[in-house]
């Protein structure tokens, strides 16, 4: 059985170089192969330099692979060159907010009361509040009002408020990314459903007909802060542009169909989570005015509080899904915990980078942003991989990491497959990253960090290019095949 992890562990292993040494500094092991010619697979095993020239992937490779529990870098490939790790930057987002916030942190939502309440009736505004919580669905701001009316309220005369301002309002995460990529929302304190409404369309007789709602598995209340038209072209797909605090989109008719659904991301969080509130305070006969955005903290009694998942779930949850909010929201709120001032993305993403560099040794780190869809950011296989191995030791990261499912020789998943895997993968058009740890026969436990870029052909992507950009399918499956490559090189060489 592993051991359990706690926030006191981690940090006398992040911060005290006597119980891990060289966790804090930069790598002292020299980058230089270590092999073992007297294994008969050692030998047999193509070189690292051979299976990636028979990979035919353009760009630059960069992997690293290093003992897990002594920390001995074992052998590299361009591992000082910076390459965009993608989604794997989430695994260093996930060190970062468990170090700061620690494991068992928990993000609230409140609503609170700005005013008196006497007889049912509060005399003054309700504020929707937000924690910063990611997870925060339908179904908690049900919870919400439920608490709502068991504290007695009936009716409020005031305002309703929402407010988000515990972390800055971001429009989008990328602004490289399509209009209507779910995967790249606005970013609140305050956010409902990852930021997506779901939009869904059936063919009718005449018509289709068209919902717009912020559905759970038990709820589905209908939206009007975003609404879509129908209009008839071919191209594009979609269209967005925001007027008076309401999202409008447009999508062709000749994209629909005879019927579908897709979530499309919400620019307007907090009126979004304030209109859902609202919906739901009614079904308890609790009539509020239209949400309205505050920018001041509220001061006041609170009457019903919902507190998310423990940060150490959500981080698991985040790196299997690799939901790109997650990360920012968690980065932001670590950054925030620490001291850091910064009105956006990029500047949290500058305090990480900080703390990875007098913390971890990772001097070259250079993010943009905390979830890795930021094509800008650079990171190396060489420092990524020496702080895996010395997480490995504290068992901080490898528990919440995803199991990766290796194929056998006919492209189908392997459940016999005797490497085992946990790692947070990273995929953007021409970029692959696979980053984490390996269980090779013998009871040899490995880490590693493997890139591969492209970015000559991502600076060419412009316009539609940029969501199915030509080649990029194919490439990207190269790029996954040489991972599983050097993965099972790394096992026969390296396992005892």
């Amino acid at each position: 059985m592993r051991k359990s992890f706690s926030r006191r562990v981690f940090l006398a292993g992040l911060l005290s170089g006597a119980a891990v040494p060289g966790w804090a500094n930069p790598p002292k092991v020299s980058l230089r192969p270590v092999l073992r010619p007297s294994s008969l697979l050692a030998r047999s095993a193509p070189g690292m330099a051979t299976l990636i020239k028979a990979a035919g992937v353009s760009g630059v490779v960069g992997c690293a692979v290093a003992n897990a529990r002594t920390g001995e870098m074992l052998e590299s490939h361009g591992a000082e060159t910076g390459l965009p790790p993608a989604s794997v930057t989430k695994a260093l987002t996930a060190l970062y907010a468990l170090e700061t916030l620690g494991p068992d942190y928990r993000f609230k939502t409140r609503l609170v009361a700005v005013g008196t309440l006497s007889n049912g009736v509060l005399n003054g505004d309700l504020v929707l509040s937000g924690g910063g919580d990611p997870t925060l669905d339908t179904n908690g701001l049900a919870e919400l009002a439920r608490q709502l009316k068991a504290a007695g309220v009936r009716e409020v005369t005031g305002r309703f408020l929402v407010w988000g301002g515990v972390l800055p309002r971001v429009v989008r995460i990328d602004n490289k990314q399509p209009d209507h990529a779910g995967y790249n929302p606005s970013v609140s304190g305050l956010s409902l459903n990852y930021n997506r409404v779901h939009f869904e369309w059936k063919r009718g007789a005449k018509d289709y007909a068209v919902t717009m709602d912020a559905r759970s598995d038990r709820y589905r209340p209908a939206v009007t802060v975003a609404r879509m038209n129908i209009t008839n072209r071919d191209l594009p797909v979609y269209t967005f542009k925001q007027v008076n605090g309401v999202d409008h989109w447009t999508v062709a008719r000749s994209a629909l169909g005879n019927g579908g659904a897709r979530w499309l991301p919400v620019r307007q969080p907090e009126l979004y989570a304030g209109e859902v509130m609202r919906t739901l305070a009614r079904s308890h006969g609790i009539v509020l005015k239209q949400a309205k955005m505050t920018s001041g903290a509220p001061q006041g009694a609170t009457l019903a509080t919902l507190s998310s998942d423990p940060l150490r779930d959500i981080l698991k949850g985040m790196l299997k899904y690799s939901t790109n909010i997650t990360a920012e929201i968690v980065g932001m709120t670590a950054s925030r915990a620490r001291g850091a001032q910064f009105s956006d993305i990029r500047g949290s993403a500058d305090a990480m980078n900080q703390w990875a560099a007098q913390t971890l040794g990772m001097a070259h780190a250079a993010l943009v942003d905390h979830s890795g869809l930021g094509e800008d950011s650079r990171m190396r296989a060489s420092e990524l991989v020496q702080v895996l191995s010395r997480a490995e030791r504290q068992q901080v990261l490898r528990p919440i990491l995803k199991d990766i499912r290796l194929r056998g020789k006919n492209g189908k998943v392997d459940k016999f497959h005797p490497l085992k895997v946990q790692a947070k993968t990273g995929t953007l058009h021409f970029v692959s990253g696979l980053a984490g740890y390996v269980s090779a026969p013998g009871d040899s436990e490995l880490a590693f960090a493997i890139f591969v870029a492209d970015t000559s052909a991502r600076d060419r992507l412009i316009g539609p290019d940029r969501e199915r950009p030509p080649g990029a399918r194919t490439w990207n499956r190269n790029a996954k095949a040489l991972q599983q490559s050097l993965l099972e090189r790394w096992g026969a060489v390296y396992g005892s």
